[in-house]
C-alpha cells in the first residue's frame, strides 16, 4: 500500500467528477475514475443510436447547452474553448405558447448568454477529462461499497460485484445516491456509502430529484417551417422544451435531429405508474408517442420522423442545493468529497463549480500529507 498515499479514486464520469479528476491529476494526484456506465457524461451523455437502415444518428440527450457567469467557470471554458472541446452556439431561440399556438418572444442571438456545447458532441469535454495523464479510467464498473481502514488510514473500494478495486488515501464521489434510499430501491442493495462512516453527510440523505423524458427524433428535411433552433415550451403538460439538436456546431448534417425534453410533471406521473425500475420498451413507446404528438400538434405542419426513440432521465434535475456556500461536502478526516450540481445549482456550471471544489480539498490536504 506503499504507493496508495498519492491515490486517488474518483467515482463518477459526469462533468463534476471529470473535472476534479483532471484538476487532481494536473497536480501530481494519482486518479483512478470509476463509472458504471459505458462512457462518460453524466447529464452531458451523448448517444449513439441506429436507424433501420443502418445509419448512424448522434443525440445530445441531456443538457442541450450550458451558460456561465462565474469567473473560475468562464476561465476553464476558455481553455476548453482553445483545445477545440466546446464551442459558441450561435442561433436564436424562442418560446412557444401552446395555448396560442404561437412564439411569444424569438430572442435574437446577440442579445443571448453565451449557450456553449461541446464538440463533436456535449460528452467531448468529459471524455477528454478522462483521458488526461494521470487519470486511469475504468468504465462498467459499479462501486458497491466504499469502506474505511481506520488502522491504515485508507479508504477500500469494492466493486457491485464483490470485487476489490483497491486501496485510496482520498475519495470523491459525484453521485448523490451513495447514502440515498433511492440506490436501494433503483438497484435492490444497500447503499455504497454507511452514513455512519460519515454522519455529517446526512444532508445526501434523500435529496429530491426531477425525473425528465428525452425524446429523439430525426427528419430527412429540416423543418424550415420553425424559425428557431431552440424554443422553451409553455402551457404544454407534455413538453418543456425543444431543440435541433444537429444544428450545433460540429454535428453532421446528414438529417435533422431534435431532441424533445418532457415537462417534469409529465415524467414524475409517469414514474408514479411504472416505478423507478428501468422502464420497458412498451412504457417508453408510449412516452415516444405522446410526446411526438404535441411536437406535431404545434402546427408547424412537422412531418413524421424516420426514427423516433425515448430515453428518462432518471434524475434529471435536483430539486435541492445542500452545499451552495462550501460548493461540495467534504469530511477532512477521511479525506472524502461529495460533488456535483445537487451542491450548487442544477446545472452544468453548478457541476463544474462543484468539481473544482472537491479538487481543491483534497489537493490541499493531500500536498500537506
Amino acid at each position: 500500500m506503499q504507493n496508495a498515499v498519492t491515490k486517488v479514486a474518483v467515482v463518477g464520469s459526469g462533468i463534476s467528477g471529470a473535472v476534479c479528476a483532471a484538476i487532481l491529476a494536473r497536480n501530481g494526484v494519482s486518479v483512478t475514475l470509476f463509472d458504471s456506465a459505458r462512457g462518460p457524461g453524466g447529464r452531458m451523455s451523448q448517444r449513439r443510436e441506429l436507424s433501420e437502415d443502418g445509419k448512424e444518428l448522434l443525440f445530445d440527450h441531456g443538457a442541450p447547452y450550458f451558460t456561465v457567469t462565474n469567473p473560475d467557470v468562464l476561465s476553464v471554458v476558455g481553455e476548453w474553448e482553445s483545445r477545440g472541446l466546446v464551442a459558441e452556439w450561435k442561433l436564436n431561440f424562442g418560446s412557444f405558447d401552446c395555448s396560442s399556438n404561437k412564439f411569444v418572444n424569438i430572442e435574437q442571438q446577440e442579445r443571448q448568454s453565451k449557450k456553449y456545447v461541446g464538440v463533436p458532441g456535449m460528452n467531448s469535454i468529459c471524455k477528454a477529462l478522462c483521458h488526461e495523464p494521470g487519470v486511469e479510467s475504468k468504465f462498467n464498473v459499479g462501486i458497491g461499497k466504499f469502506e474505511w481502514i481506520e488502522k491504515e488510514n485508507l479508504w477500500s473500494l469494492m466493486g457491485v460485484d464483490g470485487q476489490n478495486l483497491g486501496h485510496f488515501m482520498g475519495v470523491v464521489a459525484s453521485d448523490k445516491n451513495i447514502v440515498s434510499p433511492r440506490f436501494t430501491q433503483i438497484t435492490g442493495q444497500s447503499p455504497p456509502l454507511d452514513l455512519s462512516l460519515s454522519p455529517e453527510f446526512v444532508k445526501l440523505h434523500n435529496i429530491p430529484v426531477y425525473p425528465c423524458f428525452a425524446l429523439m427524433l430525426a427528419f430527412s428535411d429540416p423543418l424550415s417551417s420553425i424559425p428557431v433552433k431552440g424554443f422553451s415550451v409553455i402551457n404544454s403538460k407534455v413538453l418543456s422544451w425543444a431543440y435541433c439538436d444537429s444544428s450545433k456546431p460540429g454535428r453532421s448534417s446528414e438529417s435533422e435531429r431534435w431532441v424533445l425534453h418532457s415537462t417534469m410533471e409529465y415524467a414524475k406521473d409517469i414514474v408514479a405508474q411504472t416505478g423507478l425500475q428501468k422502464p420497458s420498451k412498451e412504457t417508453l413507446s408510449k412516452v415516444g408517442d405522446e410526446m411526438l404528438q404535441e411536437f406535431l400538434s404545434t402546427g408547424f405542419g412537422i412531418p413524421q420522423p424516420f426514427f423516433k426513440k425515448a430515453h428518462r432521465w432518471g434524475s434529471a434535475f435536483p430539486a435541492a442545493s445542500i452545499a451552495k456556500e462550501e460548493k461540495c461536502l467534504w469530511d477532512k478526516n477521511k479525506r472524502l468529497a461529495i460533488c456535483g450540481d445537487f451542491c450548487i445549482s442544477p446545472n452544468v456550471e453548478g457541476a463544474i463549480l462543484s468539481g473544482l471544489a472537491a479538487a481543491s480539498k483534497l489537493k490541499g490536504m493531500l500536498c500537506s500529507l
